[in-house]
């Protein structure tokens, strides 16, 4: 279902947890839990993601998340209507940024587990192939992740 890769930052269990659980309730709520989808997410620093962002984006900036989807939104739809996974399927990449989740969670006054989840619920839904530009789709997207983020209890670990 997911796979963890730490890019320059320190290990920790605490961010495992909440990537199980957060992922986990992602894969519930779009009934694909049994799937042979998988997400790899990678936790990095701001300098990592600085280069990525640049990279790929050809903004040279760091930046919270990044998600790399491997389908466009409707041959996935199309996918997981026919159930047509004959392997493991990779659903995409997404890359964190620890220490902007750190600002950001002390920026918008909540915690570190609130803000992590955030970034991995909206990064999901980008490998989704939801999006925030139009409006509608914008109110689409944030509706999916409320749904997630009200389901998923957070406990302060950090």
């Amino acid at each position: 279902m997911y796979e963890i890769i730490y890019q320059d930052i320190e290990e920790k269990k605490e961010y495992e947890e909440i990537i199980k659980k957060v992922i986990s309730k992602c894969f519930k709520e779009e009934n694909l839990e049994n799937s042979k989808l998988s997400v790899t997410i990678t936790l990095t620093n701001l300098e990592h993601i600085r280069e990525i962002n640049k990279t790929y984006r050809n903004i040279d900036k760091a930046t919270d998340v990044l998600s790399f989807p491997m389908f466009e939104k409707d041959e996935l739809e199309q996918k997981i209507a026919k159930n047509n996974f004959i392997h493991e399927d990779i659903l995409g990449d997404i890359i964190i940024s620890i220490e902007k989740v750190e600002e950001q969670a002390k920026e918008y006054g909540h915690s570190f587990e609130r803000e992590l989840s955030y970034m991995i619920v909206h990064g999901f839904y980008h490998l989704m192939g939801y999006d925030h530009i139009q409006e509608e789709d914008k109110k689409v997207m944030r509706q999916k992740e409320e749904c997630v983020l009200g389901d998923v209890s957070f406990v302060t670990f950090l």
